[in-house]
């Protein structure tokens, strides 16, 4: 796989998790189609590293050593075949430029920090290279580990994009510490969720959609639990409200997360379920959406699509 010049990776330092994707170019009927060769994830949780606004030693040494890993299936890779791009949890952090620094030379590529308006645009390609090519009008939610972007748009066109500072890591550490779960700390992780979507979703509502989308971790993480646990209606698929709200039950009645006992959650996403379903809920609300289909990751195949088609 080293050094061939067929291949393409893209790297995503998101707030929970570091993801490579390499993939390889493959001519189909409706063109240039991305496909996955190989996908790389080490759960380096930078998010709940934050402290006072700073990556302590830590998360910056779980974030080094997964960059070293990734640089060493790396080696061979042209400069312009990889993109690498740091999201929320190094915007937010102030001493960003010394983890770039080691980040960097670990890794052998430049690393970008976008904005959440790039990071939104971004996951509306990779989505739209991902689904048929069509002109519905389509609502995206992608929830990370330290924001969350919201993307109405049409065919492969988005139309209006947010980033909120939201994310299921970041909430997890702050309204569920320790893995402890109750009504009141659901119940304001929500209220705050919603007081952040609200100022957008006049905007939001105003477009109209025809079709949900979420294109995180989060969102395939609770459609997953939803479908294997029962919790949705009979005959729905995906994610629903009223599936949602009987996941809450379920993390209500356990009182904490060592004893919540779910079929298809893997335990390295167990801290990022509470936070992630209190953000999924407020945007159900807020929103008004009835119900949402899980879809690939939309980030890295923004970044493929931008260097294969460049």
């Amino acid at each position: 796989m080293k050094g061939d010049v067929s291949l393409f990776a893209a790297v995503d330092l998101g707030s929970n998790a570091f993801r490579m994707m390499i993939a390889q170019p493959v001519k189909h009927d409706r063109g240039l189609v991305i496909e996955e060769v190989k996908t790389l994830r080490e759960p380096v949780r930078l998010a709940e590293g934050l402290n006072e606004n700073a990556l302590d030693q830590l998360a910056l040494d779980r974030g080094w050593q997964a960059l070293e890993r990734f640089g060493k299936r790396l080696r061979g890779f042209p400069a312009g075949r990889v993109r690498a791009v740091a999201t929320s949890a190094v915007r937010q952090a102030n001493n960003a430029g010394l983890f770039l620094v080691g980040a960097e030379q670990r890794l052998g590529f430049p690393i970008e920090v976008i904005t959440g308006h790039q990071e939104a645009h971004l996951v509306y390609t990779g989505i739209a290279h991902a689904m048929p090519s069509t002109q519905t009008k389509r609502l995206v939610v992608d929830i990370g580990g330290g924001s969350t972007e919201f993307i109405v748009g049409r065919g492969d066109q988005p139309v209006l994009t947010e980033s909120l500072a939201i994310g299921s890591g970041t909430f997890g550490k702050r309204y569920f510490a320790g893995g402890r779960v109750c009504s009141l700390s659901l119940q304001e992780a929500e209220r705050v969720a919603c007081r952040h979507i609200e100022p957008i979703s006049g905007r939001y509502r105003a477009q109209g959609w025809e079709q949900v989308l979420g294109s995180s971790g989060t969102a395939r993480m609770l459609a997953k639990v939803l479908k294997c646990n029962g919790l949705n209606d009979p005959g729905h698929t995906g994610i629903t409200y009223e599936g949602l709200l009987r996941l809450a039950l379920r993390l209500l009645a356990a009182e904490h997360l060592s004893r919540l006992h779910l079929v298809g959650l893997q335990s390295q996403r167990l801290n990022l379920l509470p936070g992630g379903l209190a953000i999924m809920l407020a945007a159900f609300k807020t929103l008004g959406i009835e119900s949402m289909t899980p879809s690939e990751p939309g980030l890295r195949l923004g970044l493929l699509h931008g260097l294969v088609h460049n």
